[in-house]
């Protein structure tokens, strides 16, 4: 299991080269979001299906779903991989 912390001053550019480099499609993740105030701590886990332009995509799933913005992205843990 690898963590990746996103910087909180990476732009969306930054943070998805940084998450595009940390993960492949078929790993499975657990992505914890930017803390926003009032919020609590909001966690998501899924099979990373694509990493596209905007959003990682979690278990096929568009953004009202389970997928997440790169901006949103505070922390990313690896938790299983399927390579060898």
């Amino acid at each position: 299991m690898t963590e990746l912390t996103i910087p909180p001053e990476a732009d969306e550019q930054r943070a998805a080269e940084l998450i595009s480099d940390h993960v492949d499609v078929g790993d499975d993740v657990e992505v914890r979001e930017a803390e926003r105030t009032g919020s609590d701590d909001h966690a998501v886990t899924g099979e990373v299906t694509d990493v596209s332009p905007g959003y990682l995509e979690l278990d096929g799933e568009p953004l009202d779903g389970k997928s997440v913005r790169y901006d949103e992205i505070e922390t990313l843990t690896l938790l299983d991989t399927n390579h060898p």
